[in-house]
């Protein structure tokens, strides 16, 4: 193995002298950045987070919300709130990234060990395999509507059954070898198109918006579209799941945010990028969102959540072709740079000397299209409630077991080159960390109940009511149930 990598010698946290890294828990992408080449500053990190921020996701989720039922302002504060939360891990967990330049397979060693960090990487890396096929399908869409604005004969698309027509699907699999393409070239080949969205994605929400506020005759018809919600029990009935919902869009990248702060000048500047560049950017374009899908009520008859379809139903088929054709560039590079770069890494942990950063894209490829990304985007109930929510609870474990070993167990101090070796402080039982297990499943367990009357489970709804509730919850329940238990056992343990 290259002594560049065995050796660690740039590090701020040089290895122990005679001590070198385990050939099976180090290669080029999880070996710590050197001082040397950490070169991102404030506004690298600002405009990265505005980049992944103008995405369709963000505009589905708050759109989404009025679907069911939220008025503007109300849908656009839960979207303020909930980023303003998961900014908090994010920063936390950037720390640890910014200090030692290890990304988050490597940091999860310390609370899992180096080899129970697989399990938050699985985890991690199977959500990001779903927001892939996810943003596959958006872009598929969006090459079925563009052939459909030049054939006005072809159907919907249909999603009530398992698989959509042929057409759609096979849209669904061009765009689909477009990304295994993408891949298969390196990341580097998206940077134009990652320049092409950032270009061209506010133009259009800012189009997109003119024409809202035109066709409904100004925002004040907007505006004053009440909420649904007839009462204050149930406003908040939706209100906590949506803001768990909000937490949870970002709860992916709150984990893996060190793969990013690793390369960082300094804290500050990853703090105020990200303060600066996260909940400003998701709550303007969620505002947008929220203001078309109001003014589609008011013009159709009934709101339309989903960008892509409500572009379908312009009248100029040129416009069509060229909301269809930004649609699929900003879709594909949004996919390749939130979506591809660490889940490579978690499957890249999982065997370092195996699988290199384009085997871990195949992988995610293949994987993102085995969870029916269309099925989750047919309906606003299914996309929050069994989606986001879902792997909320699966996430917000890992966060808040992270955040307390980090600062109240190891008190931001790591041994850097024992992160890469089996024998190390690390190492706990044959690899594992059997504490961070069980607080694990303990964060998990309370939201099990919930979700399985969720998604209609026989027998789930003769478990308690406020069980079930929980689910609601699923982030915060799981984050802080996981932090307490893990702190408390590690404690005892004197570890």
């Amino acid at each position: 193995m290259h002594k560049e990598y065995t050796k660690l010698s740039e590090s701020k946290n040089p290895p122990s002298e005679g001590r070198e890294a385990s050939s099976s828990l180090i290669n080029e992408d999880l070996a710590p950045v050197p001082p040397s080449k950490r070169t991102w500053g404030t506004w690298n990190y600002a405009a990265l987070w505005i980049s992944m921020s103008l995405c369709i996701p963000t505009y589905t989720m708050a759109s989404s919300m009025i679907n069911n039922g939220m008025n503007w302002w109300q849908a656009v504060l839960t979207i303020f709130i909930g980023n303003a939360i998961v900014l908090v891990p994010m920063l936390l967990n950037g720390h640890a990234g910014a200090k030692y330049g290890i990304p988050f397979p490597v940091f999860a060693r310390a609370s899992f060990g180096t080899k129970g960090a697989n399990i938050p990487a699985m985890l991690r890396a199977i959500v990001a395999c779903g927001w892939f096929g996810i943003q596959t399908w958006i872009g598929g869409e969006s090459l079925y509507h563009l052939i459909r604005a030049w054939n006005p004969s072809l159907a919907e698309i249909d999603t009530t059954s398992l698989f959509p027509q042929t057409l759609p699907m096979l849209c669904f699999g061009l765009f689909w070898l477009l990304n295994m393409f993408i891949i298969y070239k390196g990341v580097e080949s998206i940077r134009k198109l990652l320049v092409f969205k950032a270009i061209f994605l506010p133009i259009a929400a800012i189009a997109l918006f003119c024409w809202a506020v035109i066709a409904a005759k100004g925002l004040g018809p907007i505006l004053q579209e009440p909420s649904k919600f007839t009462d204050s029990a149930s406003f908040f009935k939706f209100f906590f799941p949506a803001l768990t919902a909000v937490v949870g869009f970002w709860a992916t990248l709150s984990l893996n945010i060190p793969d990013f702060t690793r390369y960082s000048k300094s804290q500050k500047a990853h703090i105020k990028g990200q303060a600066i560049g996260l909940p400003p950017s998701m709550t303007l374009f969620a505002f947008v969102g929220v203001v078309v899908t109001s003014a589609s009520a008011i013009i159709y008859g009934s709101p339309e959540w989903d960008p892509v379809k409500l572009a379908s139903h312009f009248d100029s088929k040129l416009m069509v072709t060229f909301a269809m054709i930004g649609i699929i560039i900003s879709t594909l590079a949004t996919n390749i740079a939130a979506n591809i770069v660490s889940p490579a890494n978690d499957f890249s942990n999982l065997s370092p000397k195996r699988i290199n950063f384009k085997l871990g894209g195949y992988i995610t490829g293949i994987i993102g299209v085995l969870i029916f990304p269309w099925k989750l985007m047919a309906d606003p109930n299914g996309y929050i409630f069994t989606w986001l929510i879902a792997y909320s609870s699966l996430l917000g474990p890992i966060g808040g077991i992270m955040i307390v070993d980090y600062y109240f167990i190891r008190k931001k101090e790591l041994a850097v080159d024992e992160l890469y070796q089996h024998n190390g402080r690390y190492r706990f039982s044959k690899g594992f960390n059997p504490v961070a297990i069980i607080a694990l499943l303990a964060g998990i367990l309370p939201n099990v109940p919930g979700f399985l009357l969720n998604i209609n489970v026989v027998g789930a709804d003769a478990i308690p009511n406020w069980i079930n509730e929980l689910y609601h919850y699923a982030w915060f329940v799981g984050f802080f149930v996981s932090g307490i238990v893990y702190w408390l056992l590690m404690k005892k343990d004197n570890r």
